[in-house]
């Protein structure tokens, strides 16, 4: 069956910055909302990534999609990822991007059947407009990860914060990702928003709201595809530094359709001081 070239669906943004936004990761104080900020739904086309006839680029887009295959058996086992897909994601950023350092440190399982079971340590989609890291946040990662003196070196040069997302089984259906096309978005979209934990407080950006975005998706997924998400870029010659991205309710998705499994890892990867761009 041909695929659709696009379709239209509505997205969660960010309605209103009249205060920075707050989630807390954990249960807040008696009173205190989980989450503030006004969000709502806007009506948005969002386009195949496999049928628009050019290559998307990490830095033209953000986003680029990658076949890769994996000896992981279950994405589930927590032990078995750090030890089996950890290496082969770090060996992939390498091959892919040309780095010579990646750090590989954290990853999220997804499946909405299983979240709501409190099984799997597995979370919801994130259904709402959102960036992982921020200006302010992004270099302090490399700060909280790496440290001392050679956090303060690595931090001369170029370095990224990359996501790499796939599906623990395939073909996606339900609440696929949509990647927005860096190209169409201006700084005045992402909206500094604090993440509250226990012992620190991140950031990240919230999206408002902008017709002219272009969201992408890359229909039905399977298990030996990844996609790379830009989540911070310390270049700033023109090139993309973020990428916006959301799961979303696509209208075409059957109703028997199972919960969407995936996993999204996250890495820092560092460019040799020949290969890179000071600061």
């Amino acid at each position: 069956m041909e695929e659709l070239k696009q379709i239209d669906t509505l997205l969660n943004y960010l309605a209103n910055r009249d205060e920075k936004p707050k989630n807390y990761m954990y249960e807040p104080p008696a009173g205190t909302p989980r989450r503030s900020g006004n969000y709502s739904r806007y009506p948005m086309s969002i386009l195949n990534g496999r049928a628009v006839g050019k290559e998307l680029t990490l830095d033209a887009q953000g986003f680029m999609l990658r076949k890769h295959e994996t000896k992981v058996v279950d994405f589930y086992d927590e032990e078995e990822v750090r030890r089996v897909y950890y290496p082969e994601i770090e060996q992939l950023m390498k091959t892919t991007l040309g780095v010579t350092k990646v750090v590989v440190f954290d990853h999220n399982v997804r499946c909405a059947t299983k979240a709501q079971r409190k099984e799997s340590n597995a979370n919801m989609p994130v259904m709402m407009a959102h960036n992982d890291y921020t200006l302010r946040s992004g270099p302090q990662r490399v700060r909280d990860l790496v440290g001392g003196e050679e956090a303060e070196r690595l931090l001369q040069y170029r370095f990224m914060q990359i996501n790499v997302w796939r599906p623990i089984t395939g073909p996606v259906q339900a609440n696929p990702l949509a990647v927005c096309d860096a190209q169409s978005m201006t700084p005045q979209d992402f909206v500094p928003t604090d993440l509250i934990y226990h012992d620190r407080v991140g950031e990240v950006y919230s999206v408002a709201y902008n017709p002219n975005h272009r969201w992408f998706y890359f229909p039905h997924m399977q298990r030996n595809e990844v996609l790379f998400l830009k989540g911070f870029d310390s270049a700033s010659d023109g090139r993309a530094r973020f990428t916006a991205h959301t799961s979303f309710d696509d209208p075409t998705t059957p109703p028997d359709a199972p919960a969407r499994e995936s996993i999204e890892t996250r890495t820092l990867v560092f460019f040799a001081p020949d290969a890179a761009v000071r600061r």
